[in-house]
């Protein structure tokens, strides 16, 4: 049986409940250390004059197509081939003149090397479009549409064949299930390589100029016109108009929401000059972004329609966010090691084509043409660069999967803008103002339009702010020292009734205490080892003084006599016996007897 006293048992309480306190203090701890690097989202919202962003507007047609017509002869007949031999689809022959330049002398061969295939049930033949012989299908097939989607007969599957043009066993067949997205796929590759041979100054004349473009303009309810437009040449949609784009060294704002407030523009679209293969869609494309954004029209463009007023109505949003080691965004770009080719503040679209772009300048020995071009480098064409194509669909590729590693090295921004769009659609101009409204603009339009105008040839256009209301996101660090010595604090007040004092108290006693004792001790030893290092100082001295001033008796320097014990610790000489004080003569101390004999009685005791 065993019996425990109520000491010890409330001893043993204590310490439980003790070890207890301190584990669940160690561990708010380790969490609070853990989640150090969080963050808190703070929304402020204020009412101010806000700066009006830059609009970059684009006509979905990039060129002129009857001044593109002479470089686009040999492709745009070997388009309606295809047209006739896969559905019937004929014209007539077309009366356009061959261009001097002979742009395209290299043209009709390579289209023979890269025809439109018509593949036959999978069966690994396919029928050529230029000679309509069978050929048989090598490598890969890669179907571009989604698997999804039903890809209906087999038989109306169309493609192309791209070939490695070092080794002709590396091939990759891309076959579409509908004939609209194959012609326009493989009329586009074609039509980029003819785009990458004309220089830039050619191309922007035969693009549309500010005055086709822009018919009328207002601003904040004042009137504009082509020089608030800045023109950039873009490699896909030929001329864009930047509206507010700060160049100048201004840039507009505005002190009041609603449409009237806002940019109105009409615009001149030219439907009948219109490229048919390229482009299906009728209408202008518009970007609204920052004024050292660049404006990515094909990827995030806001497309709108012909006969028709837009309204556009922006929130403006500003965010920020905290970059390492809160979250993995950075600040300006510095930190990526890819080139920034568009000579704009940093953003991930920035970053993922321009290393795309340096992908393809190192893997296919030229640059990739609706990308800005790297310094050293030139765009690919058929004549210096007969492998481009191929290189470029298997690069895209890798690209798509995340295989080259740009989605892995780009990282988002840590600030940026962002305006929020409310798009309405209304119908323009409406049926009893149309007759009027036509007139006059086709007036305004003056000599420069042969023709009157059509109201399917307009598009009106507003951008305005709905509101001044600015939304300004930002994170803040969650966790301070001063928040996490307060936890701390709070978990040792809870736990163990603990103060400042307290720790204050424990800190002296298990630390400065400790501390001082050992400072002490060693101070201790400290001393004393110096002690004797002094004696043996003093010694070696005494001794070097010795020798030098020769040995004498010490115990004669002294004013008292020696006595036995002095004389002793004398030192002993080293070669030769030193002058020493001659001992006392001992027998002086001897008694001498008066007596010459010894008595009888002394001479009995003696015996016995």
């Amino acid at each position: 049986r065993i019996v425990v006293s109520r000491g010890r048992l409330r001893r043993l309480l204590w310490i439980v409940l003790t070890l207890s306190a301190v584990v669940l203090i160690l561990w708010q701890c380790a969490e609070l250390l853990m989640n150090y690097y969080s963050a808190s989202v703070s929304v402020t919202v204020q009412f101010q004059k806000l700066p009006f962003p830059a609009v970059t507007i684009c006509n979905i047609n990039p060129y002129k197509y009857s001044a593109m017509k002479e470089y686009l002869y040999e492709l745009d007949k070997e388009t309606k081939k295809a047209l006739e031999t896969f559905y019937g689809f004929s014209e007539g022959k077309s009366k356009v003149r061959r261009s001097v330049d002979d742009w395209n002398s290299t043209g009709s061969d390579f289209f023979e090397q890269i025809p439109l295939l018509k593949v036959e049930d999978f069966s690994r033949t396919a029928t050529e479009l230029h000679s309509g012989q069978k050929r048989k299908i090598e490598g890969s097939v890669f179907h571009k549409d989604s698997s999804i989607v039903n890809s209906g007969d087999s038989n109306d599957i169309i493609g192309f064949q791209l070939c490695d043009a070092n080794n002709s066993s590396e091939c990759a067949l891309y076959t579409f299930s509908s004939g609209v997205n194959a012609i326009q796929e493989w009329y586009k590759l074609h039509y980029m390589n003819i785009m990458a041979q004309i220089p830039l100054e050619i191309k922007e004349k035969l693009s549309y100029s500010a005055e086709d473009l822009l018919l009328t303009c207002f601003f904040d309810g004042l009137s504009c016109d082509k020089r608030h437009f800045t023109r950039f040449h873009h490699p896909l949609h030929g001329n864009c108009y930047t509206f507010n784009s700060g160049e100048s060294g201004t840039i507009l704002s505005t002190s009041t929401g609603g449409s009237e407030y806002g940019l109105q523009v009409v615009l001149y679209i030219d439907e009948a000059d219109y490229n048919p293969f390229l482009v299906t869609s009728t209408g202008a494309k518009i970007m609204i972004h920052d004024q050292n954004e660049y404006p990515f029209i094909e990827d995030i463009g806001t497309e709108i329609e012909t006969a028709a007023a837009t309204s556009i109505g922006m929130h403006f949003t500003q965010s920020r966010k905290l970059s390492k080691p809160y979250s993995d965004c950075t600040e300006t770009g510095a930190d990526i090691p890819v080139e920034n080719l568009y000579n704009k503040s940093y953003s991930l679209q920035i970053c993922l084509h321009s290393c795309f772009q340096k992908a393809m300048v190192e893997s296919c020995g030229c640059a990739q043409y609706a990308q800005p071009l790297p310094a050293g480098a030139e765009y690919c064409n058929y004549k210096k660069n007969p492998n481009w194509m191929y290189c470029y669909y298997r690069l895209h590729e890798k690209f798509v999967k995340e295989q080259l590693g740009c989605q892995q090295i780009c990282k988002d921004a840590c600030s940026f803008k962002e305006w929020a769009l409310t798009t309405s659609i209304a119908q323009w101009p409406s049926v009893v103002s149309e007759d009027w409204m036509l007139r006059v603009l086709s007036w305004d339009k003056g000599q420069k339009l042969n023709k009157k105008l059509n109201k399917t040839d307009l598009a009106n256009l507003m951008v305005f702010y709905k509101d001044l209301n600015e939304r300004y996101i930002s994170e803040n660090p969650a966790n301070t020292l001063v928040i996490l010595l307060s936890n701390f604090g709070g978990q040792l007040g809870l736990w163990m009734s603990c103060s400042v004092v307290c720790v204050i108290e424990i800190v002296e006693v298990f630390f400065i205490d400790s501390l001082s004792i050992v400072l002490r001790h060693q101070w201790q030893r400290a001393k004393k080892w110096w002690s004797g290092r002094q004696q043996g100082r003093a010694a070696r001295a005494t001794a070097s003084d010795v020798e030098r001033q020769g040995h004498e008796n010490h115990a004669c320097v002294d004013e008292d006599l020696p006595t036995f014990t002095t004389a002793l610790r004398l030192p002993l000489p080293q070669d030769s016996p030193l002058p020493r004080t001659p001992p006392p003569n001992y027998s002086t101390l001897r008694l001498e007897t008066a007596f010459t004999e010894q008595l009888p009685d002394t001479l009995e005791l003696s015996q016995h």
